[in-house]
């Protein structure tokens, strides 16, 4: 947690509501703030979509403000902490200040969806610039508040996109991956097998799979350097197993198999 998340939690309503607390509402823009004050010499069009992610923020916090005051209902019963529709004014039929009391009401609510719409929007924006960067971190830490306040889609969609431009940073050096490397050519692809892992979340789709196609030539390179070296393989060992293609159907278990496999390679390489 942040400096600025802690500062600003203790005054924000934690209680669920039919769109997302405000301290869930905040948090992009706690964010947007601590990117403009780390670098005040950041790209032009980063800072942009940080100032429009403040603006939007703003306004939500005042509509969702707003119908709070409206409402006059217990915290945490409506919209972003506000009361329910109608809370506290009765049963019985409107007269004419009520009315349009409800009216202003609704339309704060309406406004105060829209505007959300729009942080959402506009946290997305600032997420594809934050791609363009390779600052893939703050992209995960994006996707995460999307998800907390119940945005799970977008933030399913922002992590695909994150995957794909992980994927497309390592294309060179995945390609080259062979049955026949030399031990140098393994420890990078190992290690570029494992920052993949790391990078890319892992809840995307067929992101294990993926991975597990590398592992076959990868672990037949290790078997090849272990034969040519006449190195007795310990009957645990399952280099061999997975250089023929043996956990083809157990993606699950991608990064155990790259771990043996890196663990296989380094006690080849190391042994006198």
């Amino acid at each position: 947690m942040t400096t600025q998340e802690r500062i600003v939690e203790p005054a924000m309503d934690p209680s669920p509501s039919p769109y997302l607390s405000l301290r869930q509402a905040v948090r992009p823009a706690i964010f947007a703030h601590f990117l403009l004050a780390e670098d005040q010499e950041r790209a032009r069009q980063l800072a942009a979509e940080c100032e429009d992610l403040l603006f939007l923020t703003r306004e939500l916090l005042k509509a969702a403000g707003l119908a709070g005051i409206l409402g006059a209902g217990p915290p945490g019963a409506g919209p972003l902490g506000a009361g329910p529709l109608g809370a506290g004014r009765g049963s019985g039929p409107l007269d004419e200040d009520d009315g349009d009391r409800q009216a202003q009401l609704l339309g704060a609510y309406a406004e105060a969806g829209l505007l959300w719409a729009k942080v959402v929007g506009s946290t997305m924006a600032l997420a594809r610039a934050l791609l363009d960067r390779g600052d893939w971190d703050r992209v995960r830490r994006l996707a995460s508040f999307l998800a907390d306040a119940g945005e799970d889609s977008t933030a399913a969609e922002l992590k695909i996109q994150l995957g794909k431009a992980v994927w497309d940073t390592y294309r060179e050096p995945l390609q080259d991956i062979s049955g026949r490397m030399p031990p140098a050519a393994i420890a990078s692809a190992i290690d570029v097998l494992r920052a993949v892992l790391l990078e890319v979340p892992d809840d995307v789709p067929d992101r294990n799979r993926e991975v597990n196609r590398f592992l076959p030539p990868l672990a037949a390179s290790v078997h090849a350097i272990m034969r040519d070296q006449e190195i007795d393989i310990p009957y645990s060992s399952r280099v061999e197993h997975i250089a023929t293609g043996g956990v083809a159907r157990y993606p699950d278990i991608v990064k155990l198999s790259l771990d043996e496999i890196a663990a296989e390679f380094e006690g080849t390489c190391h042994r006198p």
